[in-house]
């Protein structure tokens, strides 16, 4: 029987309910009113679907059947997926906030942010899986009860930072710097630290990068922006080129965005930064160019000849435009990959993210070994 955390409401937010719970519990929790019990069913529901991996405990619930198609087959990779594996998901917690609320006499939009907490069983031992998603519900009246008559699931990862075609929008010179006068002169690709993020980071000729640093920046942030930096609206690359820099691999600075793998801060009131720091294809691209100096990796054939610190690029589309990044921070029994991620902030997810709406069957990874020195 699946099981989770007791349910409770508060201002901020909704948790999902236990399974397992008796009939005098049941009776005992506040009976909510409105549109508040058709989201409180479906926060229900989907903690459910967590456990059961099938689409069918929203029967009734919900009325959205191009959702529950696309629910019905994300669920059906996860479930192959984790028996493939030897992984039972034993025990799921979904807590939800209320970010958004649109009423209008015959209907209520709900923008949730739900935060899932699965724990992992494999070969006897455990762990924990965390991510955070974005869900806008439509919810409409039926009868004295509510009903959920869209699904609209926010796959951030699909959008790349600055477009489709990055490399299109590289600014001129001029536009780089709002003056020559404040530019900052410093010798073309020489390595560059920013030590007012980190300072407790000293340059040195040869550098070690350390793996258990970058997971462990990885696993303090991967749930909200460090405030030393600028948080992106799309902001995975951004987030694992901040993990790879906290395990002290030398930025190269080079005051143009489309070069280097810098980022410097603000400059006269604006954020300047490389695009191989902040978005995906860019990084993909600088870490594949094969420099013998300074951040450099190797591409290797599969997710298994991965180390911690190391990065995955994801290309959903198959046109070797890449659109997502995740860093490994954890390894399953079986020596796999687990990443953390951001933008949908992710802790400890199984590499392959086939329990996303963005996986496709045409999605294509690259796995990239960091460099053991720079």
């Amino acid at each position: 029987m699946p099981r989770s955390t007791s349910r409770s409401v508060s201002k901020r937010g909704i948790t999902a309910p236990r399974f397992a719970q008796t009939q005098r519990q049941q009776m005992q929790e506040p009976k909510l009113e409105g549109w508040k019990s058709g989201v409180h069913a479906y926060i229900n529901r989907f903690n459910q679907a967590e456990v059961d991996q099938h689409p069918s405990v929203f029967d009734g619930l919900v009325a959205d059947s191009d959702h529950l198609v696309r629910l019905g087959a994300r669920l059906e990779r996860l479930r192959e997926r984790d028996l493939l594996r030897g992984v039972l998901s034993s025990r799921s917690e979904t807590k939800a906030e209320i970010i958004r609320v649109n009423e209008s006499a015959s209907e209520t939009t709900v923008m949730l942010k739900l935060r899932i907490k699965r724990i992992m069983e494999q070969k006897s031992r455990s762990y924990t899986e965390e991510r955070l998603e974005h869900e806008r519900l439509w919810l409409a009246r039926n009868g004295s009860d509510w009903i959920i008559t869209r699904v609209e699931p926010v796959v951030s990862e699909r959008r790349p930072r600055f477009g489709a075609n990055e490399q299109s929008l590289v600014p001129k010179e001029s536009e780089l710097w709002a003056e020559s006068s404040q530019r900052i002169v410093r010798p073309p690709s020489a390595p560059f630290l920013n030590y007012d993020i980190l300072p407790d980071i000293k340059h040195r000729a040869k550098q070690t990068y350390r793996r258990d640093l970058a997971a462990a920046y990885a696993d303090r942030w991967w749930n909200e922006g460090n405030p030393a930096y600028e948080l992106f609206e799309v902001n995975c690359t951004n987030y694992v080129s901040q993990c790879i820099f906290a395990g002290h691999a030398p930025m190269n600075y080079t005051g143009k965005r489309d070069s280097g793998w810098w980022y410097q801060g603000r400059n006269g009131g604006r954020e300047m930064w490389s695009y191989s720091w902040a978005v995906a294809n860019a990084l993909q691209s600088y870490l594949a160019s094969g420099r013998k100096n300074g951040l450099r990796a190797t591409i290797v054939e599969s997710a298994d000849q991965l180390q911690l610190g190391d990065v995955i690029c994801y290309d959903w589309n198959g046109d070797y435009r890449y659109q997502h990044t995740t860093i490994v921070t954890a390894f399953d029994v079986g020596g796999m990959p687990l990443v953390n991620a951001n933008t949908v902030a992710s802790r400890h997810r199984y590499w392959d993210y086939k329990d996303s709406y963005a996986w496709t069957e045409k999605t294509r990874y690259r796995f990239f070994h960091i460099a053991d020195q720079f």
